[in-house]
């Protein structure tokens, strides 16, 4: 451990090549804690579910690499490759992967499933930018997590979103919650670049007065809990703001 990363060092896998997630990363983690990135070697292109599946192999082995360099945490990133094999199957793969390693692993979803929860949120609808077998299935992950989920709507698509400003999210969003009675929670995954969700996290939940858990405030808290770090902030909606 350096003097830079006094407070942990992560390891980060993205599965991916597109800027931003891991830039908005960096600058949202508190000092002290280090990031060492490495990526898929293909990348995610189109997001179909054969790509998202054939990548598991090609991950375990940046895992591997990561646990040699004896970083602290290890986050493959990308909800959706995991939760295409289901909520327990996650629980396996990354057990197993602990187990071989010796180092704790956090995926997106465990996360985002982590946050609902500290914040109480048992009824969520979802929006997202991927495919209808992908919407379908991450609905059955969230089930099986113990949640009743309302509805998962993409508005755009995998290869469309970088086109997307945060407004757009806003609307959609502000759409999808007043379709359904009883929303308690969003659930807003992606963080692949071109996508603004945490740029209106917060103005969701002041105008909606329910949380909103994205892919990056949920990243940012569960890293830090992990890391037995606690720093809050303010402007990212109540998950980063209160730490519960």
């Amino acid at each position: 451990m350096s003097y830079t990363s006094w407070r942990g060092v992560l390891g980060l896998i993205k599965p991916g090549y597109r800027p931003g997630s891991l830039e908005e990363i960096i600058r949202l983690l508190p000092e002290g804690i280090g990031v060492i990135p490495l990526y898929l070697d293909d990348g995610i292109k189109e997001g179909t579910e054969k790509e998202l599946l054939d990548a598991m192999e090609p991950l375990k082995e940046k895992v591997a690499r990561l646990a040699a360099l004896k970083v602290d945490l290890i986050h493959p990133m990308g909800a959706p490759l995991f939760i295409l094999r289901g909520y327990k199957a996650e629980q396996d793969i990354v057990r197993s992967l602990e187990e071989k390693h010796g180092i704790p692993i956090i995926t997106s979803g465990m996360t985002q499933v982590a946050a609902l929860r500290a914040l109480g949120v048992k009824r969520v609808i979802g929006i997202t930018y991927f495919g209808d077998e992908t919407n379908r299935k991450s609905a059955d992950y969230f089930r099986a997590a113990g949640f009743e989920v309302l509805g998962i709507e993409s508005i755009a698509t995998w290869t469309a979103v970088e086109r997307l400003s945060s407004q757009d999210i806003y609307a959609f969003a502000k759409t999808q919650f007043l379709k359904h009675k009883n929303v308690q929670g969003f659930w807003i995954p992606g963080g692949g670049g071109g996508w603004g969700a945490l740029d209106v996290a917060q103005m969701l939940e002041q105008d909606l007065m329910v949380p909103v858990v994205t892919n990056t405030n949920a990243k940012i808290w569960a890293i830090q809990k992990r890391l037995h770090v606690r720093q809050p902030r303010e402007g990212y909606g109540q998950l980063l703001a209160e730490m519960p």
